[in-house]
């Protein structure tokens, strides 16, 4: 038995020297692999790109494995011009089959650029690097995936091989159409938390970095400028409220020139979780948990604090001289406003949300014309941020019922368990970034956007209902509500037992149920024989 236990201890002491061994191997492996990586240079892979329209077929994901780097960067770096389309340069692809679910610090292979949030010079600050790309993978410092709501059809596009992986945009020409900043605010890492504020000259800013380290940097914000057509301003026109300078209103029919900012969500968690009054590692469990999983860095990469989440972004539309916006010597006109599709695009009479926008987008254009500034900032937060699939569940609940103003918030919370998910504690950012200290005319009634915006600091001067003329008489439960809940008002606050009073318009579309509170549900039989 002696003999046998000695036999057992040799062998797993060979054993472990061989694990050793190999350790030391793949150390000295890993260390010549940060090396070469060093050489990779951009010149091949824009031949690649460039050369011609062939459509490579779908590619397994890069690889984070040092092996597949070594290999992708053993190769020497061309000096050679870009080649015509006809003669493209073969580039070879480093991948792997092997699903890489996640990433942890110090992993080998894993080398992310520094990124100092909060930094004021752009260069000691970092880009914001999240690409999959394969020169790019290993030196991610953000989570996630640019595009944000729309990150999904970029993976769908790549699944369908319509999008070829290794795609780098072309920036030439997209440069911002009207300059903004900087400003103070864009090096506080406490006031702006949510959206990158070098996002919109990214890659002109880095563009000796993205050359020499081989990386892919994209915007997350781009500044255009445009005409705008609104069949009620014509209406305006029409009426004298609107007055054509060929300036910001160009002509009779209610024609704007404005300024447009699209955002992308760019989140420092850290700081998103101390505005939210929480601990940032209870932020990164809840961000990972409920929505599947979907980011795991989340909880395996503690030295990554950006986040780009997968929602929607926001657009800022300026009437008037941009510059006007952030020159605390002249008045400002804003209203921020949060998606409606129903209302806004569809002219939903449930709601105030399009009168409330036409308004503002009006009171905004008579402050620029009038030597000031006006700005409409239209952020993607659906149906308080709970959907559309929710919000009509919500009608439905109420068309059954009796739709009465005191029931208001109580039907959408027992279908969401919250009545507004919207939470505006992010929602400044914006206003940091375009340079905004204070607003002469706030066109809102929200009590959240006011008290968010007055936290931060910005000055809120007058607030401007909207007028009772412009409310369709189907929200006035929606109004009442709201007013009674703490939205601004120069008028009247109902009582509860008022609110009682305030029904909305009854709507025989609606099939009642024998319990008269549910439709009836078709049978799950019938709806199967049905399919045949």
């Amino acid at each position: 038995m002696a003999t046998n236990g000695s036999g057992n201890e040799a062998v797993l002491s060979e054993i472990l020297l061989t694990l050793k061994r190999m350790q030391l191997d793949h150390a000295a492996l890993s260390a010549n692999v940060e090396s070469l990586s060093s050489r990779v240079e951009t010149q091949s892979a824009l031949s690649s790109l460039r050369g011609g329209n062939h459509r490579s077929s779908i590619r397994d994901s890069p690889s984070l494995d040092p092996m597949e780097l070594g290999k992708s960067s053993s190769s020497p770096p061309s000096d050679s011009p870009l080649k015509a389309p006809s003669s493209p340069t073969v580039r070879r692809q480093s991948t792997t089959s092997r699903i890489i679910l996640t990433t942890y610090p110090g992993q080998s292979g894993i080398d992310p650029i520094p990124l100092s949030w909060g930094e004021a010079d752009p260069a000691k600050r970092g880009p914001v690097i999240v690409s999959r790309q394969q020169g790019t993978i290993r030196r991610r410092n953000a989570i996630g995936a640019h595009g944000g709501s729309y990150s999904i059809y970029n993976a769908l596009a790549v699944a369908s091989a319509n999008l070829d992986l290794e795609h780098k945009p072309d920036f030439t020409n997209t440069e911002p159409a009207a300059n903004i900043g900087p400003f103070p605010s864009w090096g506080s890492a406490k006031k702006i938390v949510a959206m990158d504020p070098f996002g919109h000259l990214a890659p002109w800013l880095y563009k000796d970095l993205m050359t020499r380290e081989n990386v892919d940097v994209r915007p997350t914000i781009a500044v255009t400028k445009a005409h705008m057509k609104i069949p009620e301003l014509e209406e305006s026109v029409r009426a004298g409220r609107l007055k054509p300078d060929g300036k910001i209103c160009l002509n009779e029919q209610g024609e704007l020139a404005v300024t447009k900012f699209a955002v992308e969500p760019v989140w420092y968690l850290p700081g998103v979780a101390e505005r939210f009054g929480i601990d940032e590692a209870s932020l990164r469990r809840a961000l990972f948990e409920y929505t599947g999983g979907s980011y795991p860095e989340l909880i395996t990469r503690n030295d990554v604090k950006v986040f780009l989440p997968p929602i929607g972004g926001l657009t800022v539309y300026c009437f008037g001289d941009p510059a006007k916006m952030s020159d605390p010597n002249v008045k400002l006109a804003l209203r921020v406003h949060d998606e409606c599709n129903g209302s806004d695009v569809f002219g939903s009479d449930i709601c105030t949300c399009r009168p409330y926008l036409i308004f503002g987008i009006e009171e905004a254009v008579k402050e620029a014309q009038n030597g000031g500034s006006g700005v409409v900032i239209y952020f993607r937060k659906e149906g308080r941020a709970l959907g559309e699939v929710t919000k009509y569940l919500v009608y439905n609940a109420r068309k059954r019922g009796q739709d009465k103003a005191s029931e208001y918030f109580q039907r959408t919370e027992n279908i969401a368990g919250v009545k507004d998910m919207r939470f505006q504690a992010l929602m400044p950012d914006i206003l940091h970034w375009l340079g905004i200290t204070k607003i002469d005319r706030m066109l809102s009634m929200s009590n959240m956007k006011h008290d968010a915006i007055v936290e931060q600091g910005i000055e809120i001067k007058e607030r401007i209902p909207i007028p009772e003329e412009m409310i369709p008489e189907d929200s006035r439960v929606e109004i009442d509500a709201k007013i009674h809940a703490g939205y601004f008002t120069t008028g009247k606050v109902l009582s509860m037992d008022e609110l009682g009073a305030v029904q909305g318009r009854a709507c025989k579309c609606f099939p009642p149920s024998a319990h008269g509170l549910h439709a009836k549900v078709p049978d799950a039989n019938v709806l199967v024989r049905g399919r045949h």
